[in-house]
């Protein structure tokens, strides 16, 4: 039998993307109101690879993918996907979201996200999220799945992840101490 041990914390992680940039500001200055201090911010990444969003969100989608300099317990995503479900309305106009928030986090192993979408690979976490294994971690570098969205495969995003990674890896160090 293995020994029950909590998980270290993770980097928490969110893709913000809309068609107004001011909206992307704001946006982002709400999540840091809720979950600390973002120490990674992308550049603005175009949201073209699926014409999915069009209807409700319109053309000329921009994203950009954040982290949170507070490391958080990994039980927590389901929790904080509420959070952002509910930060989206709050911008919504006649029941159409303008800004999309996506969380999810970075560990050693993996970059996961959190969905309200089931699927054939995706865990079920409570409170009506589930998790999706996006990335995965292994012999120095990030890789996709089969199901893995394309931007997400793309080589911009695993420099992105890779960064965050680095950035991550350096935090726990320095919270494990000399």
């Amino acid at each position: 039998m293995g020994k029950i041990n909590e998980p270290p914390p993770v980097k928490l992680i969110a893709s913000i993307f809309t068609a107004d940039e001011t909206l992307l500001a704001v946006a982002r200055g709400a999540l840091a109101n809720r979950f600390g201090p973002i120490d990674y911010q992308s550049e603005l990444l175009p949201f073209n690879r699926t014409s999915y969003y069009a209807r409700e969100f319109g053309e000329g989608l921009v994203r950009q993918i954040v982290a949170f300099m507070e490391l958080v317990p990994p039980d927590r995503l389901a929790e904080i996907k509420r959070i952002t479900n509910d930060l989206e309305m709050t911008w919504a106009v006649e029941g159409r979201r303008r800004v999309n928030l996506d969380p999810g986090y970075v560990s050693l192993g993996k970059l996961v996200l959190a969905t309200t979408k089931d699927y054939s690979h995706r865990i079920y976490l409570g409170q009506g999220i589930y998790a999706e294994v996006t990335l995965q971690y292994r012999h120095g570098a990030f890789h996709p799945w089969e199901w893995t969205y394309p931007d997400y495969a793309s080589p911009r995003y695993i420099e992105i992840f890779t960064e965050i990674r680095r950035i991550y890896v350096a935090q726990l160090r320095r919270a494990k101490g000399p």
